[in-house]
């Protein structure tokens, strides 16, 4: 069996996360005995043998539904949304405080992968509300290497998950410090846990919830779990998906 629980394991919620987990074990009654961290995500994800894992909201209604279970959705108490739901910060470097998001069409836009929701999805359908498209494109490989491209100068503006966000506020002040908010995208479900299509989700979220309110408050605290809720695929597959990078520049390289 395999269980791992990567979209918020750093370095500074490593221990939260293990403990969770440890928690969950014991609720469920059975589960491997540590969290793996060393397995490519989608090999996890597609896994007979998945008993637990958070993916992306993209990743889900793309290329995972049919091919697993929802389990349940996170809710971290996240400001401007509703429970068990989050969204992106749109970010530029500090000396650009006060430019509306308009301004930036045309400019070199940073994103952690292509199928990401607070990095990609979220961003264009809300640069598609404004009428913009970016100029450039520079793929990162996660949402603090967008920061830090933002920061230093390789990029204009990103999309950074709110949660992680959060994250870098606590733990990378410096980084965040030069760095502005521009504003914040429309709420969408957040990131769900997800399970093997012969495994029980029910049972798994019974175990989920028992553990959480089990969770001491020192292991609680680094995860900002409020709660874990019960949502319908149709809630993660009403959300639009926008083109994505390769089609985006296609588009922009012909309109030249």
């Amino acid at each position: 069996m395999i269980a791992l629980l990567p979209m918020y394991d750093r370095p500074e919620t490593k221990a939260a996360n293990d403990a969770f987990w440890q928690a969950i074990r014991a609720a469920l009654g059975r589960g491997p005995d540590h969290l793996t961290r060393d397995m490519d995500l989608w090999q996890a994800w597609r896994s007979p043998e998945l008993l637990l894992a958070q993916t992306c909201g993209l990743p889900y209604r793309a290329r995972l539904y049919g091919d697993v279970e929802l389990v349940g959705t996170p809710d971290y108490g996240l400001p401007g949304c509703p429970e068990g739901h989050y969204n992106s910060v749109v970010v530029a470097r500090a000396d650009h405080s006060g430019i509306r998001l308009s301004k930036f069409g045309g400019s070199r836009f940073a994103y952690n992968d292509p199928l990401s929701q607070s990095g990609w999805a979220a961003a264009m359908m809300r640069m598609r509300s404004e009428d913009i498209l970016p100029g450039e494109l520079l793929e990162t490989g996660s949402h603090r290497a967008s920061a830090e491209a933002v920061a230093t100068g390789k990029a204009d503006f990103a999309c950074i998950d709110a949660l992680t966000f959060q994250m870098l506020q606590s733990y990378e002040p410096d980084l965040i410090a030069q760095l502005c908010e521009l504003e914040r995208t429309e709420p969408t479900p957040a990131l769900p846990f997800i399970t093997a299509l012969s495994e029980d989700a029910a049972a798994i979220l019974a175990a989920m919830q028992a553990a959480l309110a089990t969770l001491a408050t020192g292991p609680r605290e680094p995860l900002h779990l409020k709660k874990i809720m019960a949502m319908t695929p149709s809630d993660y597959l009403a959300i639009p998906t926008p083109p994505g990078p390769t089609l985006l520049m296609d588009r922009l390289a012909r309109a030249r």
